[in-house]
């Protein structure tokens, strides 16, 4: 929650970030649970502007997902209505067959009716709109609307040459006098263990540093509707320090390599003295003898490095919940983590400096949703 002002108009803000593409795989044991559990803390904490940042809408396979992509919004919109949240604009990202645009990222926000003011920005006619409906979804092909702005990422920045669904989406509002900016963005993934713990910053570690500051230049550069205070948050795919989160791990034990014909299946299995599995290591298996346990102590936000070269242009606030990826996608196992990845804190909320100049006082908390039931591979930051 923030609080941002402008003279004596204060106003609570709600931010939520959540990766649902795993919701949209299994939408029957998911979807109720992600929202029952969503829903509860906004009446817990009843912000008056909340900005719900979705990535993967749909699943891998959007077009057997569009009916519950719908009944997902049906659910939402009419549930915050009935708890007067009368001003609503989404934008989904929907049109699956257009392969240079699709990103998947679905923006949503609600006003609460007691703000006094609330506008949103027109990125075409480089203005204010003169009026703000109450009500405004958009779903399918949204590229004309003129109030956000969405780019897919270059094709030449996808690692391993495959154009899949990364990229950004961002709306400009004024609330209550004070003019913030909220983007949404989708990094790209480690697709192999192996090759992310060769060196740090890994091939991939770069190639997200690379997308995030083409993102924020192309922001600063763009003279036609200047530069304004942001937050961004989404599914950033930051990644701890692999090869240092190895070391760490392995040190006195002995490593043995199984290769196999096929690469993908070449394993690292690093042993004890007396020849037990302490950690075994490939392309998708990440996976510790106290793998429950180990990854939930403090210990390993030592290896959470990513952002550290940019920390000049983006800040966060401090992190001390447990790493929001990845999690078993099972409602009987919401607390364990898969052994396919070394858990990480992927999903976050960064701001520009400037975002101090507009909070109004410090009482903010950073947290994940849900920590005790299961949301998904991601839990929501």
């Amino acid at each position: 929650m923030e609080s941002i002002s402008k003279e004596v108009i204060d106003t609570e803000l709600m931010l939520v970030t959540a990766n649902v593409g795993s919701l949209f795989e299994d939408p029957k044991r998911l979807l109720s649970i992600w929202l029952e559990e969503f829903i509860a803390k906004i009446t817990e904490l009843k912000p008056q502007f909340l900005a719900l940042h979705l990535q993967e809408v749909g699943g891998k396979t959007y077009e057997n997902s569009m009916d519950h992509v719908q009944e997902f919004i049906k659910y939402l919109n009419e549930t915050m209505g009935s708890m007067d949240y009368t001003y609503v604009r989404i934008y989904m990202d929907e049109d699956y067959k257009s392969v240079e645009n699709f990103t998947a990222l679905g923006n949503i926000y609600f006003g609460h009716k007691n703000i006094c003011t609330l506008r949103i920005w027109n990125f075409l006619k480089h203005g204010w709109e003169d009026k703000l409906n109450e009500n405004q979804i958009y779903t399918g092909n949204i590229e004309a609307v003129a109030t956000k702005e969405k780019s897919k990422f270059p094709q030449h920045f996808f690692p391993e040459c495959k154009w899949s669904r990364k990229g950004f989406m961002r709306t400009r509002w004024e609330i209550n006098g004070t003019v913030i900016e909220l983007v949404n963005i989708h990094l790209f993934h480690d697709a192999s263990n192996l090759v992310a713990c060769a060196d740090f910053p890994s091939v991939y570690c770069k190639t997200r540093r690379r997308a995030l500051i083409h993102t924020i230049e192309r922001f600063h550069l763009d003279d036609k509707n200047g530069s304004v205070p942001f937050f961004c948050f989404g599914d950033f795919n930051f990644r701890c320090d692999t090869a240092g989160v190895v070391k760490e791990l392995t040190a006195n034990l002995v490593a043995h390599r199984v290769q196999s014909i096929k690469t993908d299946n070449t394993k690292i299995h690093y042993r004890n003295s007396i020849g037990n599995n302490i950690l075994t290591l490939g392309k998708k298996e990440f996976s510790h003898a106290d793998h429950q346990l180990k990854f939930k102590e403090y210990w390993l936000k030592n290896f959470d490095k990513e952002l550290e070269p940019l920390t000049e242009i983006l800040i966060e606030y401090p992190i001390n919940f447990i790493p929001s990826y990845p999690f078993e996608e099972d409602p009987e196992m919401p607390t364990d983590y898969m052994s396919t990845r070394c858990p990480s804190w992927c999903d976050r909320i960064l701001m520009t400096p400037q975002v101090n100049d507009i909070i109004a006082c410090n009482e903010w908390k950073y947290d994940i949703i849900g920590e005790s039931v299961c949301m998904g591979d991601h839990k929501v930051p």
